[in-house]
């Protein structure tokens, strides 16, 4: 979803693996092409889920919801006279709220806002045949690069949305197949993007990006603790979410050949977590491991019809957090296929991954592993160019026994709507 609402976006996915260009070409040198698109998405669904009930703070929640989501992207792109490519992109996006207080909820105790966030802010300077850098709050190589993973069906998200048909649901998973996430790429990093080069009938090109910390463009180093050492900043209690040195770097390959349009990629992630001062948490008697995650992804397309299929292992949690030292390492995996004819398009996928979830090592109230699956599907009409209705299904199941319970969770939704792009 994230990658088609950025369709105005420079250097995204405009042909394959060839991603150093701007989606809106600049018509000739010294012009500039200002741009404020925008995203608006609204849905209404039934839902049912297995904790529903009493260990949701002890009422029942209504089984008809709704959904909806608002985003701006400001920016422009540019050409200098002697050729130099550049610009600048940006994403707002409405806050969640809590529950029940409309648009006048103002919490600032950290469990809802109102108003408007910088979701992603970066510019962009370079040359086709010499390569693009990004740099702000941007994606990196690790989302940029991933294939594989089809969500051009439905509301555009599935299991990787933060404001489509799952926002109903009192839980669901949260996968780390989806490598186009918050996590991700809502930093602040430098990335680099090679020219795409012929090789063997297609195209080869790679990404390489760092991020120093796990920062947003407007963020120093307040209320982190005490320094340790020259390069590294520890917080009292540490973080299974914040990083330090995180780099990643994929190779991304395409070609088409006998109609068909064929994509694969490569890529590898690693971050290092924040220090420890004093006493480790619960939550890691032993510390974190560093985040070492592998990707390789591959689909293809022909006459309208796209399938793919995505993996990812190693060292990570959900949501791309550290896991506790100790603790098993994850895979999981994503399959998906979707079919687009005239204003029509219909799609399903389907994720299974396994972690390590609640578990602490040393501990026995929860297993070992954390088992996810869930399965979507979808269609989609475009009535015209900036609408479009949809319905959705989506099926998710969580599975972590503990010393009382087996922990189960299950959750289904499905939705119908409309998406509204300019």
């Amino acid at each position: 979803m994230r990658k088609l609402l950025l369709a105005t976006a420079a250097t995204m996915l405009a042909t394959g693996a060839a991603f150093a260009q701007p989606a809106k070409e600049v018509a000739a040198p010294g012009s500039i092409v200002v741009h404020l698109n925008g995203y608006f998405q609204y849905s209404i669904g039934a839902f049912g889920a297995s904790n529903m009930g009493s260990d949701k703070a002890g009422y029942k929640l209504n089984s008809v919801g709704t959904a909806g989501d608002f985003r701006l992207y400001p920016g422009f792109d540019a050409q200098t006279e002697n050729g130099i490519w550049y610009g600048f992109q940006g994403e707002l996006r409405t806050l969640k709220g809590n529950a029940g207080a409309g648009k006048n909820n103002s919490s600032t105790n950290g469990n809802g806002f109102s108003g408007l966030y910088v979701q992603r802010a970066y510019g962009y300077i370079g040359m086709p045949e010499y390569g693009f850098v990004r740099f702000g709050q941007t994606d990196s190589a690790f989302s940029l690069s991933q294939v594989g993973v089809i969500e051009s069906f439905g509301d555009g998200a599935q299991f990787n949305s933060d404001g489509g048909a799952n926002l109903m649901l009192p839980s669901n998973p949260s996968p780390f197949v989806y490598a186009d996430a918050s996590a991700l790429y809502s930093t602040n990093k430098i990335v680099y993007e090679t020219p795409a080069v012929d090789v063997l009938a297609g195209k080869l090109s790679g990404i390489i990006g760092f991020e120093p910390n796990s920062n947003g463009i407007k963020q120093g180093t307040a209320n982190v603790g005490s320094p340790v050492g020259e390069s590294a900043i520890a917080i009292t209690d540490g973080s299974n979410t914040r990083r330090r040195n995180t780099l990643d770097a994929s190779v991304s390959y395409s070609n088409k050949m006998d109609g068909f349009a064929n994509q694969v990629s490569v890529s590898y992630l690693h971050g290092a977590p924040l220090g420890i001062i004093g006493a480790a948490p619960a939550s890691a008697k032993y510390g974190y491991d560093e985040l070492s995650v592998f990707q390789a992804g591959a689909q293809t397309s022909f006459a309208g019809l796209t399938v793919g299929g995505n993996i990812k292992t190693g060292q990570v949690e959900d949501n791309f957090a550290f896991k506790p030292k100790g603790a098993r390492n994850a895979f999981g995996y994503i399959v998906g296929a979707s079919y687009n004819m005239g204003p029509y398009t219909v799609g399903a996928s389907y994720f299974n991954q396994q972690s390590s979830g609640k578990y602490i090592p040393g501990s026995t109230a929860y297993a070992r592993t954390l088992n996810e699956y869930g399965v979507a599907a979808g269609a989609n009409y475009q009535l015209a160019k900036p609408i479009g209705l949809f319905i959705q299904y989506e099926y998710g199941h969580q599975h972590q026994p503990t010393a009382t319970t087996d922990g189960n969770t299950q959750e289904q939704v499905i939705a119908a709507g409309a998406t509204l792009k300019w």
